[in-house]
């Protein structure tokens, strides 16, 4: 990640430039989707992914499925996950 601080002026439409710099570190082409986050008092923004990658395995899959919020699990992830539980003895 840049250490580089960039700062940009919004209009009255509420519109604002994502600086080249970003664009092209994150691979952020004309047309592309753009999601939007809250994270405490900060704005977050992140090239859109269809198919989120899994939190264990990060494998980017159409089967992938957000099981509680912000945590995105494959059927492998989802896999692993339970048989680490089953190793700390946590019942279902």
């Amino acid at each position: 990640m840049r250490s580089n601080k960039f700062m940009r002026s919004m209009d009255k439409l509420g519109r604002m430039v994502i600086p080249r710099e970003i664009r092209g570190d994150l691979k952020i082409k004309q047309d592309d989707r753009i999601e939007f986050f809250i994270d405490g008092d900060n704005l977050v923004l992140k090239k859109y992914s269809p198919h989120q990658t899994c939190f264990i395995t990060g494998e980017k899959l159409a089967t992938n499925s957000e099981v509680a919020p912000g945590l995105i699990l494959s059927p492998k992830g989802a896999e692993l996950l339970m048989l680490k539980l089953k190793q700390w003895n946590i019942r279902f």
